[in-house]
């Protein structure tokens, strides 16, 4: 009698212990904005002319990172190297997006953020734009909608998934719940003028029963581009409120926003003083802000991360807007949106998670946003597998104050054309491009973060250390620590300062 209750309590006292353990793994929710430049968060831009009061609240009640990069400068590569800790360019894609309809970026034995967080506990969920390619059934014209797609967001960790295909200049366009559209996209359409935006379009009925070219969107009778924000935002609020709680979770929210089409609800129209953009961002910040509340509704604030940041800089109407309105999406930096400079991949990075990081902080460490791999593998105390995560390091000891942590030693930026560039300490050197007479440029960021002054002539020293890093990098397979593993393909004419028999 005496043995069963010992017994008796050495099992309760282990599950107990369990449950503490699964109560102490955070929630996480990783928010990713589409187009968003540096300066398009008030509280990075003293002269923005709009306010973002939810972006605010997460800088105050978080950790900015003043010093955070896309790991490319468009939309499907910085979104694979979100997901995978890897460069997008170690695989197939050496520049450009895709469009909604070839095989997924990711391979299925490729480990993610939400496969490793799945594996160790949590249920996972993904609502927004995914924009790494599908697999839909049947053509063109010539589809059967009762079919799952395969090869997309549930196949790569997620157990859940709301929301559209890709961007919606590329179609296929439709509200997808699973691996169903809840209405097929059976109709055709185009892009259509967008009077209250710069250089802009709409996705938005009348559509067509058939296609007048075969450039035409599949589309679905109950699209409307507007209602992309509400609808993942709802779709993202009853996720959460339906969670068990019994697990912790993971939800992974890409906004459409402030990529084009440029469509603030009425609600918004007017409310900035940076034009449709500016009111578009401000309806952004909004939906953010209702995730934070429900947040604190549910009284799981304290122990849930929420990180926020974009895929890349801000649309080539950037010098538009700036001209016309004095706001400068890009802030400080030069250029935005496919380009190799800083405006093309610094981005807003915010980390909320009030039970391990202080409230109101800075870091001013370089960072990736391939590095949430490492981070969420040292936070659950495992260890990445030798594939997996290759350009990644953990950000866990600057978000928990551990200053013996080690930090991201380089960063390898990639522009939409194939450019590289590479980040150490102060200094940048940007490679040459493929056009003619391009030449290499170094610039000291510390005192110099416009990139205005190339001072590679005074500097061979510097530039010939950090072509010797980039080239170990890009040969390794891997910018962290770890045994060579090797790209996907072999050499590519964009490292055109590496002979082929040299790769």
């Amino acid at each position: 009698m005496r043995n069963t209750a010992l017994l008796l309590t050495l099992l309760i006292s282990a599950w107990g212990t369990a449950v503490l353990e699964g109560a102490e793994k955070p929630n996480i929710i990783v928010i990713y904005t589409d187009d968003q430049g540096y300066g398009d968060a008030s509280c990075l831009n003293p002269e923005s002319k709009f306010a973002t009061p939810a972006l605010d609240r997460l800088a105050a009640e978080g950790m900015t990172f003043t010093d955070a990069h896309c790991s490319d400068t468009v939309c499907t590569p910085s979104r694979y190297g979100l997901l995978t800790g890897r460069y997008s360019w170690r695989t197939t894609l050496k520049k450009g997006v895709f469009g909604a309809e070839v095989p997924c970026l990711i391979s299925d034995k490729r480990m993610t953020l939400a496969s490793l967080l799945r594996d160790n506990g949590y249920d996972t969920a993904m609502v927004g734009k995914w924009h790494l390619g599908m697999d839909f059934p049947g053509t063109w014209n010539d589809r059967d909608w009762s079919q799952p797609v395969k090869d997309m967001p549930l196949d790569k960790g997620f157990d859940y998934f709301w929301g559209i295909p890709a961007s919606m200049n590329y179609g296929v366009l439709a509200w997808f719940d699973q691996r169903h559209a809840k209405v097929p996209p059976t109709l055709f359409t185009r892009k259509k003028g967008n009077d209250i935006a710069i250089s802009d379009y709409r996705i938005m009925p009348p559509y067509e029963t058939e296609p007048k070219s075969k450039k035409d969107l599949e589309v679905a009778p109950d699209f409307v581009d507007v209602e992309c924000l509400t609808r993942f935002t709802d779709k993202s609020l009853e996720w959460i409120k339906g969670h068990s709680g019994e697990n912790p979770f993971f939800l992974y929210l890409p906004y459409t926003s402030p990529h084009k089409p440029v469509i603030p609800v009425e609600k918004f129209l007017g409310k900035s003083e940076a034009g449709a953009y500016g009111d578009f961002m401000m309806e952004t910040d909004w939906h953010v802000g209702r995730i934070l509340d429900l947040l604190d509704e549910k009284k799981i604030a304290e122990n849930t991360m929420v990180i926020y940041s974009s895929d890349n800089g801000p649309e080539v109407t950037w010098p538009a807007r700036l001209e016309k309105y004095n706001h400068a999406s890009n802030g400080i930096y030069r250029e935005g949106k496919r380009s190799i400079y800083e405006g093309g991949h610094r981005v807003p990075f915010f980390v909320r998670w009030p039970a391990k990081v202080k409230g109101g902080s800075a870091s001013n460490a370089i960072i990736c946003q391939t590095d949430l791999l490492a981070t969420f593998a040292e936070m659950l105390e495992t260890d990445l597998p030798e594939n997996a995560g290759e350009d990644s390091v953990s950000l866990y000891p600057i978000l928990t104050g551990d200053k013996s942590g080690k930090k991201r030693g380089d960063i390898i930026h990639h522009g939409a054309s194939g450019q590289f560039a590479i980040r150490s300490d102060k200094w940048k050197l940007v490679m040459e491009a493929g056009r003619k007479n391009s030449q290499r440029e170094l610039y000291n960021l510390d005192n110099d973060p416009s990139e205005k002054n190339n001072v590679i002539a005074s500097h061979p020293e510097i530039e010939k250390k950090l072509v010797s890093l980039l080239t170990e990098h890009v040969r390794n397979g891997r910018s962290n620590p770890g045994a060579p593993v090797g790209n996907d393909t072999g050499w590519w004419s964009d490292l055109n300062w590496i002979r082929e028999s040299d790769y």
